[in-house]
């Protein structure tokens, strides 16, 4: 059951960021430098310890992506318009984000123009899991904010699949399953993955999965080129690769477990909060579900919707550890304790379960470390999640106090411009300047390089 605390009671190391991340330093440096001497000799290698295929070509043709697309509408209509629904909310959510980005050129001083470009990077690779859960989403969430930035270039790399030509040979081999993997098949991924691929723009897909896909995107092999920025989640090998080949390529993130805070008042129907916490506690044994109030009635209510709801979640062993290990609900007697939680806390996802009142507004203004923020009754966090136009992939373990989540921003660079006009006073007074200012460095030359424009 879920541990209910008070505020004054609550230990500091609730407010510490959360990895548990083994000791992955090791192999996943072995992987890289495997997979930046011997390309896709070493992919084939990891494949076939870890993956259930290793084709005989790591793209996928365009040609498959389009079928997996026209199949999904016809097989799974429902589904096919959600990809096709969210995929544009966030398109055109990740486009607005774009024009806030804006190129300009001023004239701080008489001659001396400073001005700013915002650039997509050239290539982005974007890292889509399909372990337990294939991630269709996460397809959504990474490829489109880079088609929206002017990214000319967008590739994936997801874990190969068996495809279905292949699929009575592999089985009569006994091969296609984890640790006897199919080699030498035609290339293939989850065929929802595909789909929604194809429908968001992808250029290229790999059937390439894990550290080693990291590796292959960071330094390019054989068939995967590289990019300049990686992004996506994955699993402790996966993340502990984007942080090794961080500084040769950008990357969005190293997430930790998934987390969310909710804030709620008297008004909250504890039903929907307690699905919320549920709908996080599903996602790992080490989610972290929580909720902060002032109610104590609201608490055990919410407790006791959790057991209920508990009893008929298809996900209650995973649901359960991580209620009953990570999950808390936490009272206090303030307004303002409330908000200081959220903000020492700094959690993924923050919602206000609050009705439209002073107090909502208040702690609207209040909270400010949070990936994403949920205001109200009905903005459910799992709008955030599938469909609503924000995208999902969000800072967690304590690092929404000092970054976002993932953005249109991933994808641009901005760079900064100088434009000096001859014997204008700007010119003249920065070129003085910039001499005396190398002068008292000791750089004889960055001092010649200001004052030789100024010689006659």
């Amino acid at each position: 059951m879920i541990k209910v605390i008070d505020y004054k009671d609550l230990p500091g190391e609730f407010f510490e960021g959360r990895s548990f991340g083994n000791k992955t330093d090791e192999t996943v440096k072995s992987v890289l430098e495997e997979v930046q001497s011997k390309k896709d000799a070493a992919l084939r290698i990891y494949g076939t310890k870890f993956d259930v295929s290793v084709p005989k070509d790591f793209e996928v043709p365009m040609e498959e992506l389009q079928a997996a697309a026209e199949k999904l509408k016809i097989q799974k209509r429902d589904v096919y318009d959600a990809i096709v629904y969210s995929h544009d909310l966030a398109l055109r959510f990740a486009k607005l984000q774009r024009k806030s980005f804006k190129d300009f050129e001023e004239e701080l001083e008489p001659g001396l123009f400073t001005g700013q470009k915002t650039i997509p990077v050239d290539t982005a690779g974007c890292y889509v899991p399909a372990g337990r859960f294939p991630l269709v989403s996460t397809v959504i969430m990474t490829v489109t904010p880079a088609v929206a930035a002017g990214v000319k270039n967008v590739i994936m790399c997801t874990p190969p699949r068996v495809h279905p030509d292949d699929a009575a040979i592999a089985s009569t081999k006994g091969k296609g399953v984890p640790g006897k993997a199919y080699v030498g098949g035609k290339p293939y991924a989850d065929e929802g993955i595909m789909a929604a691929a194809y429908i968001c723009g992808v250029n290229h897909l790999y059937a390439v999965g894990g550290a080693q896909a990291i590796g292959a995107m960071a330094f390019g092999t054989d068939s995967i080129p590289k990019v300049d920025v990686i992004v996506g989640p994955g699993n402790k090998f996966v993340a502990g690769a984007k942080k090794e080949v961080f500084g040769n390529v950008g990357i969005d993130m190293i997430a930790g477990p998934t987390e969310v805070l909710i804030i709620a008042d008297e008004s909250a129907n504890p039903a929907w909060v307690a699905a919320d916490l549920l709908a996080q506690a599903e996602h790992d044994v080490v989610a972290q579900p929580i909720l902060l109030t002032r109610s104590r009635d609201l608490a055990a209510k919410v407790s006791q919707e959790i057991e209920n709801q508990l009893e008929t979640l298809t996900t209650k062993e995973t649901a359960r550890k991580s209620i009953d290990t990570y999950g808390t609900i936490i009272i206090a007697d303030k307004l303002e304790d409330l908000a200081e939680i959220a903000n020492k806390k700094a959690p993924e996802h923050l919602e206000l379960a609050m009705e439209d009142s002073k107090d909502r507004a208040k702690i609207e203004k209040l909270v400010h470390n949070y990936g994403s923020l949920f205001i109200g009754h009905y903005s459910a966090e799992v709008l955030g999640d599938y469909a609503a136009g924000l995208n999902h992939t969000l800072p967690t373990s304590g690092s929404a106090r000092f970054t976002g989540g993932l953005s249109v921003r991933m994808f641009l660079k901005t760079v900064t411009t100088l434009r000096a006009l001859e014997n204008k006073p700007g010119t003249l007074r920065s070129s003085a300047a910039a001499g005396y200012l190398g002068d008292a460095e000791g750089l004889a030359g960055h001092a010649r390089a200001a004052r030789i424009r100024l010689e006659k």
